[in-house]
């Protein structure tokens, strides 16, 4: 299966820099077309978010070059796929390691510095999800839009526990406040999702900026597959919704990829 893919990031209307940091990559494989997405939002109120940020969007650019060849190649289930326990623990890994090393160099320069991470991998008509923080991974087919990751957040907890409803968390003052975030977190525990997809499908990897004033509806309404068969068309509703964003005054920075299976 093949994919079409754009990404999109914007300082938006309030912030002096970037401190998302974004990635597509995609290679030809003997088990057909993968493809990785990164979002990765550095913490606004913490220094040096943008730094946080792209140190973990090189990991991963590396890892999917020189590490996951090795897992798709050489760590295969019964079934002949690729071994999720394997892939899984090898992201997780990767991702404590740079928790580590973002939390030392923050420690030698006196300074706190985070991202979340929400990335997507696709391979073998199977889609792989990690998370930590509150950027989120969506899929659009042609009834829906669903989110696959789920926020670790404080009103997300709220939600779970039966504490607080859907309307109260979107208006809440803490509905921003994390409860992991990569360096700034002394401990770290990824969340994972997993499975298949199918031709003639949306996701969409974005930052909390790019969906605090859209709703699900409204991005169904503007990303349903039948509307983007291109890349031009999917870079224009991705650009669309960054506008309509900053006309929302939507604060934070905003960025967001979407991938089509074609």
């Amino acid at each position: 299966m093949e994919f079409l893919s754009i990404a999109h990031s914007d300082v938006g209307i309030k912030k002096n820099t970037n401190q998302d940091s974004v990635l597509i990559k995609e290679a030809s494989t003997d088990y057909g077309k993968i493809l990785l997405a990164v979002v990765c939002d550095g913490m606004g109120g913490l220094a040096k978010g943008e730094v946080a940020s792209a140190a973990l969007i090189k990991t991963f650019s590396s890892w999917f070059e020189e590490t996951f060849p090795d897992i798709l190649y050489n760590r295969r289930d019964e079934n002949d796929q690729i071994d999720r326990l394997e892939l899984e623990n090898e992201m997780n890994r990767l991702a404590i390691e740079v928790n580590k090393k973002i939390a030392a160099h923050g420690q030698q320069f006196h300074v706190s510095m985070g991202t979340t991470i929400a990335l997507l991998l696709m391979a073998e008509g199977k889609y792989y999800t990690m998370n930590v923080g509150d950027s989120r991974v969506y899929k659009l087919d042609q009834s829906q839009i669903s989110q696959l990751t789920k926020d670790q957040t404080f009103v997300q907890r709220e939600l779970d526990q039966g504490r607080m409803t859907p309307e109260e968390a979107r208006n809440h003052p803490q509905r921003n406040v994390l409860l992991q975030c990569v360096g700034a977190s002394e401990v770290i525990i990824p969340e994972f999702t997993c499975g298949k997809y199918k031709e003639d499908e949306i996701y969409m990897v974005c930052s909390d900026g790019f969906r605090h004033v859209i709703s699900e509806e409204e991005f169904f309404k503007l990303m349903a597959p039948e509307k983007l068969h291109t890349e031009k068309e999917m870079r224009d509703a991705a650009i669309y919704c960054t506008e309509l964003n900053k006309s929302r005054m939507e604060k934070d920075n905003i960025s967001v990829i979407l991938v089509r299976t074609c």
